[in-house]
This record gives C-alpha cells, sequence and structure tokens, in this order.
C-alpha cells in the first residue's frame, strides 16, 4: 500500500510539474519581452506600459489558466488526503 501511494505521489508530481511548464509557456509566448524586462514593479515601467500589460494580461487564454489551476488544485488535494 505505502509504494502504490508513493508512486501516486510521484505521478500527482510530474503532472503537477507538467501543469506549471505549460502555464510557464503559455506566459512566455504571451509575454516574450518580459524575460528581459524583469519586474513590472520596480519602478522602471511607465504608466502607459503598465496599462498596455494591465491589457495584455486580459487576454490571457482564460482556458488554459483554468486548466492549469485545475491540475494544482488536484495536486493539492490529492497530496493532503
Amino acid at each position: 500500500m505505502e509504494q502504490n501511494q508513493q508512486e501516486e505521489r510521484e505521478t500527482a508530481a510530474q503532472e503537477f510539474e507538467a501543469a506549471l511548464d505549460e502555464l510557464e509557456e503559455i506566459l512566455q509566448d504571451k509575454f516574450p519581452e518580459a524575460k528581459t524586462k524583469g519586474s513590472f514593479y520596480d519602478g522602471s515601467v511607465s504608466d502607459a506600459q503598465l496599462a498596455q500589460e494591465e491589457q495584455d494580461l486580459a487576454s490571457i487564454d482564460i482556458a488554459a489558466f483554468e486548466d492549469a489551476v485545475a491540475d494544482i488544485e488536484q495536486y493539492l488535494a490529492e497530496r493532503y488526503r
């Protein structure tokens, strides 16, 4: 029984890691400039740039984001049973 639980945890951890990787890819595809610009809140971004970033955030693929969140929730639920 204990070995089965360990295997389930490893599988869940792999699925969680894959979901995080997928989310990271989605965000990097949507905001490729974020890799080089640094934090949005480090004081080096103008109000106009922040407004543009907010518009960009509003257009994120919500379904993909919800899928990633669901995977994370499932992982946490299984982990803390």
